[in-house]
């Protein structure tokens, strides 16, 4: 069985900077053959694809957060982060951390609220 838990959300002001973390309760072996993908999902909005970090280490964004987002992983402690900087109203969302292992599947985590205000 895997579990995610996402931390790090919060309120911040435009300009400012958030790092969000995501811990998983899974085994080092699943974790590492893993890609690892962070969504969010604004009100009335459809959950939408931010950042993913694939077991290979490769990275993707989408362009509304390119320059301004990163995405990393530590297989060791089994986390995955997402640094948001240059935060913008219109990142205002509930975040959430994706798992995507071979063979198990696609998990998903609670979500964690982040907050941009103007």
């Amino acid at each position: 069985q895997v579990h995610l838990l996402e931390s790090g959300g919060g309120l911040v002001q435009a300009g400012g900077s958030l790092r969000l973390s995501c811990a998983c309760a899974a085994s080092a072996s699943i974790f590492k053959i893993s890609n690892m993908r962070w969504y969010r999902q604004a009100p009335e909005k459809q959950r939408e694809l931010v950042a993913t970090i694939t077991s290979g280490g490769l990275t993707d964004y989408a362009d509304s957060v390119k320059g301004r987002f990163t995405i990393s992983r530590d297989n060791a402690k089994k986390t995955v982060a997402l640094q948001m900087n240059s935060l913008e109203p219109e990142d205002t969302a509930v975040y959430y951390c994706n798992l995507q292992a071979p063979i198990l599947g696609e998990y998903w985590g609670q979500g964690t609220q982040v907050t941009v205000s103007s």
